[in-house]
């Protein structure tokens, strides 16, 4: 019996193999099929976003960079990105039915501003340039493909108008802030008002906040009648049109100009940032916004496909909203108009050009970059003396002599620290300075030497007319002690400008308008 059980005990272990094969079978079938299934529902998927890519891309307009022009600002990878908005009320594309354009088929600017990424991709400040302003409007491009001359002294929306076509002239506006700032643009983005209205729409709304009821003739004072309500006092959602007559708005509140609606301009953006992180900076979200931008949008080519567009918006997703800074350029009213104030504006460019905050913090995101600008002990090698004449009670003009932007700011700055009275920045009648030339008048010897100090190697030259210039050279652009001033580095902007400065995070209601 036993070597009969011997016998039968090998067909039993043979039969028990057998189911054991048949479900080894069928978990390889299941396998294959889980696995035939996945990489269907991933080519799908894949044609899916590469069917909205190619969407987006056919939706997204690009204006042609040969208007921008050959001199500019030189590129810096190391620091943060420059992106130029501009809102344009063209009549073209629909745009006529939601109020765009006043005066027949020629695209204007209606709103502009300068937004900074900080390298560190954790901090961005957006400067709001005045429709208004004077500035300096360089050589653009017309359509006959000639250009312009040189505008100085003329109203910056003018830039955008340059050529008088329908759709704008992008690169003008492009070439002008970066001739304001001695910034490089690195991207424009054009956004007419139909593509504004659906971004409101798509986010379900935007919330904002007015100071005061709003009619029919705050929004256009050409009525002889007061209107139908538009807005209420206080806080409420809108989207679509009632979003364009919220940023249109000027006249009714404060002063009625355009600094006051610059001031709801960047509250309303402020707010509807926090609508976009409140619902997820995801693909999924991003993608509808996205896509209803893109319809009516106009971009430099560097951003002129759905992914270089998308991977910046998301890009941005890291920044807090209380590191999300608005301010207006520096300014002040020239009569009707209104005028740069230096060296205020040279202030705020340099420090975004050096990637500091408004309160003087490093943004560059360098290994091992202060968090806070710090002072630096003056060195011997490159001062006249170790401790320098205070300059208390001398009053200096600044003037930069060189092509190198933003080097009479910093000069004013150095003289500013030295107790000296900096009386204004300006650029020299010319710029081929190569040494520093301290200019005096009669009876002011002992006094520009003073300036002299702070100038090594600086020359002296005695005029006919009164008061001190120091017209900075070449070799003060080029000095050792350049990355080490040889006093306090600056730790914020003027504090006219930072204080004033609003966040996407404060209230809707505070901060709406001027005068």
């Amino acid at each position: 019996m036993a070597g009969t059980r011997e016998q039968l005990a090998p067909p039993r272990r043979t039969s028990g193999a057998r189911p054991a094969a048949r479900t080894a079978r069928r978990r390889r079938g299941r396998v294959r099929l889980t696995l035939s299934i996945a990489l269907s529902l991933l080519v799908l998927v894949t044609a899916g976003v590469g069917w909205v890519y190619l969407k987006l891309g056919g939706d997204i307009s690009t204006f042609s960079p040969d208007g921008i022009s050959g001199d500019r600002p030189a590129a810096d990878a190391s620091k943060g990105e420059n992106v130029l908005v501009i809102g344009s009320d063209a009549r073209t594309g629909g745009n006529s039915a939601l109020g765009g354009g006043d005066k027949g088929d020629i695209g204007r600017s209606d709103t502009a501003f300068l937004l900074h990424v900080y390298a560190d991709h954790r901090n961005a400040v957006a400067v709001s340039v005045p429709r208004d302003t004077l500035v300096t409007i360089p050589p653009c491009k017309l359509p006959d493909g000639s250009w312009t001359r040189t505008r100085p002294d003329t109203m910056f929306n003018a830039a955008y108008s340059t050529g008088e076509t329908a759709r704008g002239n992008p690169a003008c506006t492009q070439n002008t802030v970066e001739k304001l700032t001695g910034l490089r643009v690195d991207h424009t983005v054009v956004v007419d008002f139909k593509g504004f209205a659906a971004l409101t729409d798509v986010v379900g709304g935007v919330k904002v906040c007015l100071p005061q009821d709003i009619y029919q003739r705050d929004l256009n004072p050409h009525r002889t009648t007061r209107g139908k309500l538009l807005f209420a006092r206080g806080e409420q959602t809108v989207t679509g049109q009632k979003a364009l007559d919220y940023v249109r708005l000027r006249h009714g509140i404060g002063d009625g100009s355009d600094i006051g609606r610059i001031k709801r301009q960047q509250a309303f953006v402020g707010s509807l940032m926090k609508k976009v992180k409140s619902d997820g900076l995801t693909p999924t979200k991003l993608l509808p916004l996205a896509q209803a931008a893109t319809r009516s949008m106009t971009v430099d080519p560097g951003l002129g496909s759905a992914d270089k567009l998308l991977s910046f918006a998301m890009s941005l997703r890291n920044i807090d909203l209380h590191n999300t800074k608005f301010v207006t350029l520096p300014w002040r009213y020239e009569g009707s108009r209104v005028a740069v104030v230096e060296p205020d504006a040279d202030a705020l460019w340099a420090a975004l050009k050096e990637d500091r905050t408004l309160d003087g913090k490093d943004a560059s995101g360098k290994k091992g970059a202060a968090s806070t600008a710090s002072p630096t002990a003056a060195t011997t090698a490159n001062s006249v003396s170790t401790t320098p004449s205070s300059g208390d009670g001398i009053r200096v003009t600044v003037y930069n002599g060189t092509a190198v932007p933003g080097l009479a700011a910093e000069a004013a700055r150095t003289l500013t620290q030295g107790g000296f009275t900096v009386l204004g920045t300006a650029t020299a009648s010319s710029q081929n300075h190569a040494t520093t030339l301290i200019q005096y008048g009669p009876g002011e010897t002992a006094r520009a030497r003073t300036v002299a100090e702070r100038f090594p190697g600086a020359r002296l030259e005695e005029t006919a007319t009164a008061g001190i210039k120091a017209i900075v050279g070449q070799d003060y652009a080029d000095r050792p002690s350049a990355a080490a001033p040889t006093g306090p580095a600056p730790t914020a902007v003027p504090s006219e400008v930072s204080h004033a400065a609003r966040s996407a995070a404060d209230s809707l209601c505070s901060n709406l308008s001027y005068g």
